[in-house]
């Protein structure tokens, strides 16, 4: 699946970092606003080090950007990934609707054509 130009690859990268609780709040956090790394390692029960990782795999996944300005590194949220992962969704939506909609309308053309309990002499 290609969404707004991103590769299967791309994708599978944004939903493996949305998948983790941790990450997940790191960017509600930096949606009201962008944050130290230093200021969001105090929100966790966890090293400094730990929190960077998080925040490469936003990154990574495109889900945040990292700026430096002085000793500091600051993180923001990337307003337009949250969109990405929202069409990749309705994309996704999009190919199964279709798929049960075509298998619904095989069912209903001959109920007793696809009728499993019926065998072949029947």
């Amino acid at each position: 699946m290609v969404v707004d130009g991103m590769t299967d690859e791309a994708v599978d990268r944004l939903f493996q970092a949305l998948a983790d609780a941790t990450r997940r709040d790191i960017l509600r956090r930096c949606v009201r606003g962008e944050m130290s790394v230093s200021r969001l390692s105090e929100a966790y029960p966890m090293s400094f080090a730990a929190v960077q990782k998080h925040v490469a795999v936003l990154e990574r996944a495109g889900l945040v950007t990292k700026q430096r300005r002085g000793r500091e590194q600051l993180v923001r949220t990337d307003p337009d990934a949250v969109g990405r992962a929202r069409q990749a969704l309705d994309e996704l939506e999009t190919a199964w609707r279709g798929r049960v909609d075509r298998m619904s309308r095989l069912l209903a053309e001959d109920p007793e054509k696809h009728d499993p309990t019926e065998g072949p002499d029947r």
